[in-house]
């Protein structure tokens, strides 16, 4: 007998492990872009990264001065707290940013602006060497309309984002109603948890693409109940909810949905046009 599958239930159409990148000293988890993952799929994200930063003079003082332009630009503390800098000041003037953990910082690059990393100079000046930062990057296109806006940085602290529980899990949310972060296009960006395992059902706009990525532990995803895990990168087929069961206890992953543009970007390394 077929198994039959509930169409407002999101399938599960594919599942991948997240590349091993060095960049500047660190191994970063690369799962996006991937290999398979088609851009037309996760439209409008465009990459995301996981890196844990180790708090060192060689990190906070290296010159890492470089240009964006054409997306958002989003860091999002996971644990720990670390600081950067970019030229969102006055006449382009460098501010530094600092995140303490559960906070992000967004940067809409626009017609661009300068990121000097810096990574953790304010707390190398506040004696906190060897202290870590578990963050997680990612880059949110920006219609090709926008993309000669003027660039901006927003800190957004965790009081100031939105928090409920839902089914087995606790559910933060960066991006979506209540939040004060928006993308250029209708998005959600969900940190969702579930500390002692479970499951979960969570509304997604029929439609947005999206995907989830898992931080921590394991568990069974969609209609046709994909098992992801740990540093794994689940995209998701078509519907209105993505179901979540058989959670391990300590289970972590973000659901990153947006609505896409259809456009088909052109990369030129930190530029997105």
């Amino acid at each position: 007998m077929a198994t039959q599958i509930d169409t407002a239930q999101r399938q599960i159409v594919i599942v991948k492990d997240a590349r091993i990148r060095p960049m500047m000293g660190n191994q970063v988890l690369e799962s996006l872009p991937l290999a398979g993952i088609p851009y037309s799929m996760v439209d409008p994200y465009i990459l995301v990264h996981e890196a844990t930063v180790r708090i060192t003079p060689e990190q906070a003082n290296q010159d890492t001065i470089h240009p964006h332009r054409g997306f958002d630009n989003i860091w999002y503390a996971i644990s720990g707290s670390s600081s950067t800098g970019h030229s969102t000041g006055p006449g382009g003037t460098m501010e530094r940013a600092k995140l303490e953990e559960g906070s992000l910082l967004k940067v809409r690059t626009g017609r661009g602006v300068l990121h000097a990393e810096g990574l953790g100079k304010d707390e190398l000046a506040e004696g906190k060497i060897g202290s870590e930062m578990r963050g997680l990057l990612f880059w949110v296109n920006l219609a090709r309309k926008d993309k000669d806006v003027e660039p901006t940085a927003q800190v957004v602290r965790r009081a100031e984002l939105p928090f409920r529980r839902e089914g087995d899990a606790t559910v933060r949310t960066l991006v979506g109603e209540g939040s004060p972060v928006t993308l250029g296009t209708p998005g959600l960006i969900l940190d969702v948890e579930l500390t002692t395992g479970g499951a979960v059902t969570i509304p997604v706009d029929s439609t947005f693409n999206g995907f989830v990525y898992l931080l921590e532990g394991a568990a069974r995803f969609g209609a046709n109940r994909s098992r992801a895990s740990r540093s794994q990168i689940a995209v998701l087929g078509p519907g209105g909810e993505l179901a979540v069961a058989d959670a391990h206890p300590g289970t972590r992953f973000m659901l990153m949905a947006g609505k896409p543009y259809g456009e088909t970007p052109i990369y030129n390394g930190p530029y997105v046009d």
